[in-house]
């Protein structure tokens, strides 16, 4: 008889076979309509055309610009007359009264060359900017009458914001905005000024050739000082930081573990014989895994109030349920006859566990315990945020002051290297204690070695 015989009719062999190939394209065809249908629902739900037409180019490209310069502030008083130079506009990075860069001539009209031709002037009742190409806008600030702009022309260019009050002019040059109150100009430099040391160290102006001479001096000690105790940029609490972020991630991956793991062996089947304290345990562990970390955090800082072991506390809680699933299976896993091996010598049930169960799940344990340290180190950078621990909390606050953007490029810079080193560490870990360290060279044979002839 044929393989391919059939008490089916051949008509009604051929629509069930038309059926299923039907069913098979609608399917191979509808899958992706439907995806593609979710993501045009996306577009519009989400209103990404809005978005696109909202986002201010200008004010990102501005941010980015900040990220990797820093800008000098002149500014005129307009109430007394009083112009001040400072780095950032901060007080620490002030130039000293009667002190200022080369660039800014300071007297009853006070020039500030800008280079190409653009020139702004402080004047005793009117700030005038020339502007090559353009020409020379005038603004003359009154309390009374606002800001009062006196343009070339009659349209006004798009880098030109000018209202009753206010006049922004923003060129490649630099930038100069007039208000009643006062007259500033920024001007953009590449790179990270004041970062070793500030205007009121005497080592601000020293080359690297000059800093290791005076340090091989004697001065070394004074020199690291002044860097370490930066009042601007502050290296010390920021290593600080950093030490608190990695210490939140240490003691919430480790307490999340060193919890779990007795837990584990009351959820396992082989373990414990009580199927009530199993679902009641497993349960537990649903419950403070299903429940995000970042809740956790704001449930906890309200009950401990904020601080660095709020911030591990909310690590221990959410991976005590995840370390707790992971293990559980892990030791449902476990081969029986190494265990029955360790009890026929006659070890308690503490030495069975120890010498039979633990030695095969250790690898599962180390490593997870390893990646997890890892990805909570990251976590920790936003728990600290919320918490008010860690770099987390000193970006949060560089980023809401929306003045010194470079200040977040470095702390940006800092957690990546923070991230990089942690995943380094742990593969080396990993390796040492799961793999026992990078296998040892077989020494070469020597072919003129005779061969070992036995009795």
């Amino acid at each position: 008889m044929s393989a391919f015989a059939t008490d089916l009719p051949i008509n009604d062999l051929k629509a069930k076979t038309d059926h299923i190939f039907r069913r098979k394209r609608a399917v191979s065809f509808g899958l992706p309509g439907l995806v593609i249908l979710y993501l045009v629902y996306v577009f519009f739900a989400f209103d990404v055309p809005g978005l696109a037409e909202r986002a201010n180019w200008e004010n990102g490209k501005t941010l980015v610009s900040d990220s990797y310069s820093y800008k000098t502030h002149v500014t005129r008083d307009n109430r007394n007359g009083q112009v001040s130079v400072a780095i950032e506009g901060e007080r620490k990075g002030a130039y000293p009264d009667g002190a200022a860069p080369e660039w800014v001539a300071l007297g009853e009209t006070t020039v500030i060359d800008l280079e190409d031709g653009h020139i702004v002037r402080f004047g005793p009742e009117t700030v005038e900017y020339d502007i090559p190409g353009y020409g020379t806008v005038r603004a003359t600030p009154s309390r009374s009458a606002g800001v009062q702009a006196e343009l070339p022309t009659a349209e006004v260019p798009d880098w030109i914001n000018m209202s009753k009050n206010r006049l922004a002019i923003t060129t490649p040059a630099g930038r100069l905005t007039v208000t009643r109150n006062r007259a500033e100009v920024f001007r953009y430099f590449k790179g990270w000024e004041l970062f070793w040391f500030t205007l009121d160290s005497p080592y601000h102006v020293q080359s690297f050739s000059q800093l290791m001479g005076r340090a091989a001096s004697g001065e070394a000690a004074e020199i690291f000082d002044d860097f370490w105790t930066n009042k601007m940029w502050r290296h010390q609490d920021v290593a600080w930081a950093i030490f608190e972020t990695l210490l939140m991630a240490f003691l919430g991956t480790l307490g999340a573990g060193m919890i779990a793991l007795p837990l584990a062996f009351l959820a396992t089947r082989n373990f414990n014989p009580f199927r009530t304290v199993r679902f009641a345990t497993r349960r537990i562990f649903d419950f403070v895994r299903g429940v995000d970390a970042l809740i956790w955090t704001v449930v906890l800082a309200r009950a401990f109030g904020p601080g660095p072991l709020t911030g591990a506390l909310a690590i221990l809680v959410t991976d005590t349920g995840t370390f707790g699933k992971i293990f559980s299976e892990a030791l449902e896993n476990v081969d029986q006859k190494q265990i029955e091996g360790v009890q026929s010598t006659g070890a308690n049930a503490p030495q069975k566990y120890r010498f039979g169960v633990i030695p095969q799940i250790t690898p599962v344990l180390l490593s997870q315990l390893l990646y997890f340290l890892e990805s909570n180190t990251r976590s920790a950078t936003v728990i600290g945020a919320i918490t008010g621990g860690g770099i987390g909390l000193l970006l949060t606050q560089a980023i809401i002051t929306q003045k010194d953007w470079e200040e977040v490029a470095y702390y940006i810079v800092l957690i990546i290297l923070m991230v990089m080193l942690m995943d380094w560490f742990s593969g080396w870990l990993r390796r040492r204690l799961i793999q026992g360290g990078p296998p040892k060279a077989h020494k070469p044979r020597d072919p003129q070695a005779k061969p070992l002839m036995l009795p």
